[in-house]
């Protein structure tokens, strides 16, 4: 057993800034995953009418903001990330007066709206892309993407040996009108995501009208995906190198060839694009932000695309990619800070996301924290309790933390990735482009359950959903946690609660030194918050009452207080 010193050595991480600075440096922001949130229709695929039915949950939940997946008209090749029309919404979603109706709700209860932008590539029904099949080589249609002639005598080999993100080359050839092979286009994902050429202005001046659209609606804000990419380097060289999904690491630099350092991502050309969307966005009142999801490393990079004049967050992927382990989480966290605080961006943290096995089936491995390509029939498979009480002292550990911090659409229930989901009904690009050999991001998108008697948990109003619902979710509804003292939900609920009455997110933060290397100890504000991610219980100093705790914690026959094992407590010191 562990105890703290009533008076422990701390050291100044991060200097508290003002509570009434803009709203997206402390930010709460919750992602909703339009087809998996909650349907309206009946179809089984949620829309924006089912969100518009369930926002009066995200304001007593008590974030700030809320987050969309793509809506935008797609084949849904890839869940909506190919758009086919960057300024309608999908039928499969709703209308544009659905939107705005979802939006004006929205702004009625307090919460701001940021949507998704996807300005690497289009869909392959995009009417540039088809207007580019139809007119051939050399044309202007053509201009805007990156058609290139193959190699070798016949060209029948693509024109640089660069792979897919989802798998395979990321070049595939076309057919020309007589019949005959033609030139090849680059696809970074999916064959049937183009790749945009932004060297191009007709596409620069696209996007600005396209930020134009949403922002005249009202919109508060946009998260760009695959940030670092849409510019490539000059020449198209080859490379040898991997690129992943997501990469994180702490401030060190990254080993030259390995992680996202291509010649397809993170050139200093994509600097000037943020740049002019910066004064894009400068145009409209009310604080509007980008968010950049962006897989670079290490972390001083990163935040070249916060700089004050480029975009206002950026995801930290180094803190959810570090595994159950004090002193990695304890160095990531000092990390961020100073890179973010070398910039004046805030920091921003987050556990889960539409990309990997949520945090509570993660932290369940025998590994814990690994992050392996979804998890399916044959996999190994989490210790489901295990996992939870680990996620909600990760949940509690992150909410502590200074900064802005972005929470995946059923976290607060504390739902674990369907990790038996039958291959058959996996729809996951990434699947099939690996024939298998990764299961994809099906498991951590299945439909959300908010009821817990009900056909489908109430997430349509005929029971159907696009991918099967884990018959156990019925103990995760929403309807099973609301009220309960200590539910998951009611535990976020309170988190959320206590951290904007202690302005926790825009405050600074002390290391609490000599509390043994498993124990994430620190100050924000007058909030103690200890994390204890060791295998012996830690006692809280004299004079701290606990604000909140992860799990029950236990109170001596002497009256002293204890963190558990896996277990996070806040608490204020009253002496």
């Amino acid at each position: 057993m562990t105890t703290i010193d009533t008076r422990p050595l701390r050291t100044l991480v991060h200097t508290a800034g003002s509570p009434d600075g803009e709203w997206w440096r402390d930010a709460v922001i919750y992602q909703v995953y339009p087809r998996s949130f909650a349907d309206a229709s009946g179809d089984g695929i949620g829309d924006l009418p089912g969100i518009t039915s369930r926002l009066d949950h995200l304001a007593e939940l008590g974030v700030d903001a809320v987050w969309l997946s793509p809506f935008y008209r797609s084949p849904q090749a890839d869940a909506g990330y190919d758009v086919a029309d960057y300024r309608d919404v999908d039928p499969l979603f709703g209308t544009l007066d659905d939107f705005d109706a979802m939006l004006e709700r929205a702004h009625r209860l307090g919460l701001r709206v940021i949507v998704d932008l996807v300005p690497n590539h289009t869909s392959d029904e995009h009417v540039w892309f088809q207007a580019a099949l139809a007119a051939g080589p050399g044309s202007p249609e053509r201009a805007r993407y990156l058609f290139r002639d193959g190699r070798g005598v016949d060209g029948s080999e693509p024109p640089n040996n660069w792979q897919s993100i989802f798998g395979g080359p990321a070049w595939t050839r076309t057919t020309d009108p007589d019949g005959t092979p033609g030139e090849w286009y680059l696809h970074l994902f999916d064959s049937r995501q183009p790749d945009l050429d932004w060297e191009h202005p007709e596409v620069r001046s696209e996007f600005e009208d396209v930020l134009r659209f949403w922002l005249d609606r009202g919109v508060d804000g946009f998260r760009i995906d695959v940030a670092h990419g849409m510019v490539k380097a000059p020449g198209l060289p080859d490379w040898d190198g991997h690129v992943s999904m997501i990469e994180g690491s702490d401030d060190t630099e990254a080993v030259s060839g390995s992680g996202n350092q291509g010649p397809m991502f993170d050139q200093d050309g994509v600097h000037d694009i943020y740049r002019a969307w910066n004064k894009v966005l400068a145009e409209y009142p009310g604080d509007r932000a980008l968010v950049a999801e962006a897989w670079v490393e290490p972390l001083s990079r990163l935040t070249r695309y916060v700089r004050p004049d480029e975009m206002q967050q950026a995801f930290n992927f180094a803190f959810l990619a570090t595994h159950w382990d004090a002193p990695a989480l304890r160095t990531v966290v000092e990390a961020s800070y100073r890179a973010s605080d070398a910039v004046g961006a805030p920091t921003t943290w987050v556990l889960s996301n539409h990309d990997v096995v949520r945090h509570a089936s993660r932290l369940g491995l025998a590994e814990p924290g690994s992050r392996p390509n979804g998890i399916g029939h044959g996999d190994e498979q989490p210790d489901e309790t295990l996992g939870l009480r680990r996620a909600r002292c990760a949940s509690l550990l992150m909410l502590g933390l200074p900064g802005s911090a972005y929470l995946y659409q059923g976290e607060e229930l504390g739902l674990p990735d369907h990790t038996s989901l039958d291959d058959d009904l996996r729809q996951d690009p990434a699947f099939f482009r690996t024939g298998g050999a990764e299961r994809g991001r099906d498991g951590c998108r299945v439909p959300l359950p908010w009821a817990s008697d009900a056909d489908g948990f109430g997430f349509s109003p005929t029971g159907v959903t696009w991918l099967p619902q884990p018959a156990e979710w019925a103990s995760y509804a929403l309807d099973a946690q609301r009220g309960v003292a200590g539910s998951t939900y009611e535990t976020y609920r309170s988190a959320l609660q206590l951290r904007r009455e202690s302005g926790l997110g825009s405050g600074g933060m002390e290391w609490l030194h000599g509390l043994g290397d498993d124990v994430i100890a620190f100050v924000n504000r007058d909030v103690l918050v200890v994390a204890n991610l060791g295998t012996e219980p830690v006692v809280l100093p004299e004079g701290a009452d606990v604000l909140l705790a992860s799990v029950d914690h236990a109170v001596d026959a002497d009256g002293t207080v204890l963190v558990p094992s896996d277990a996070t407590v806040w608490a204020r010191f009253t002496v």
